[in-house]
């Protein structure tokens, strides 16, 4: 198996979120996996309650930091990957919930096309990467195994996507470390300086793609800060129709209608025994009762 990537929580104010996304990390991701959690001066009393309980009990192999004052959230995830150097990296929305196995599909995606620079997972609020219909925002999935098994089913084919996506991206460092990081002095959002890293690895001749294999839900789509997408705009002018010709004309809508018939069909074979089991139970009840 692909050796893991280490997987970087930039922290956030929302401490339901929290403890939603590190709950969702111990059921869904292989023990032992390594976890930093980088805290910009972000979390309150509550929200360092729910990472020192978490740090006390989980089998990932974690560990938090916290700086004494902010520096911003791109320039903070930006010192967190120049951290890892040449070590494939994912990062996770503060308030994501990845799906099981996640982690696992990832680190296959990358062994898979060594030009892959960045994967993003689907996600009910995923724009380019959304599920089921694309550029929608859907509600959080209820039945999240289900959900997993149906996307583990997928041919890995990773196609193209116009750029990563925030909810969930793994990245390559060597990549990262040779399109020079992220551009903190540009952007205020993880979200356009996530696009303009995308497109800055595109222009090497990286691939930006989607992982079909893996699901990391969240609660609402991410977005820019104030004159990102001026910026954006400004550095990169086909990117606003690029990525609008990319939602009109969905060229993954065959591919996820293949997912939406997984989903629909990995567990009938075990609902119908249920089901039988049931009918047998209510038979046998109504014998008892003659």
């Amino acid at each position: 198996m692909a050796e893991l990537p280490i997987v970087l929580l930039p922290v956030g104010v929302d401490d339901d979120a929290l403890d939603a996304c590190l709950a969702a990390l111990d059921a869904g991701t292989p023990a032992g996996s390594r976890v930093w959690l980088a805290d910009d001066a972000q979390a309150g009393p509550r929200g360092l309650a729910i990472i020192e309980r978490w740090l006390a009990g989980t089998p990932l192999r974690a560990d938090y930091t916290r700086r004494q004052r902010r520096i911003g959230e791109v320039a903070h995830l930006d010192e967190m990957l120049a951290a890892c150097g040449d070590t494939d990296a994912i990062v996770l929305a503060p308030d994501a919930v990845p799906m099981p196995g996640w982690a696992t599909q990832f680190a296959a995606c990358f062994a898979r096309d060594a030009s892959i620079a960045t994967a993003t997972p689907w996600c009910n609020a995923g724009e380019s990467a959304a599920w089921p219909r694309v550029g929608e925002i859907a509600p959080m999935p209820d039945e999240p195994g289900r959900l997993a098994r149906a996307c583990a089913m997928m041919p890995p084919r990773h196609p193209e996507l116009p750029a990563a996506v925030a909810h969930a991206v793994m990245l390559r460092g060597s990549a990262r470390r040779k399109a020079g990081g992220l551009d903190a002095a540009s952007y205020g959002s993880w979200y356009a300086a996530l696009i303009d890293l995308s497109l800055r690895l595109s222009g090497l001749g990286w691939r930006n793609v989607l992982c079909e294999t893996a699901f990391v839900a969240r609660g609402g789509e991410g977005g820019p800060a104030d004159g990102d997408m001026d910026a954006l705009a400004a550095r990169w002018p086909t990117w606003h129709a690029r990525l609008a010709n990319f939602l009109m004309q969905d060229p993954l809508h065959a591919t996820r209608e293949h997912l939406s018939r997984l989903y629909a069909d990995v567990d009938g074979p075990q609902r119908q025994r249920d089901l039988f089991v049931g009918e047998a139970d209510d038979s046998a009840a109504e014998g008892e009762g003659d």
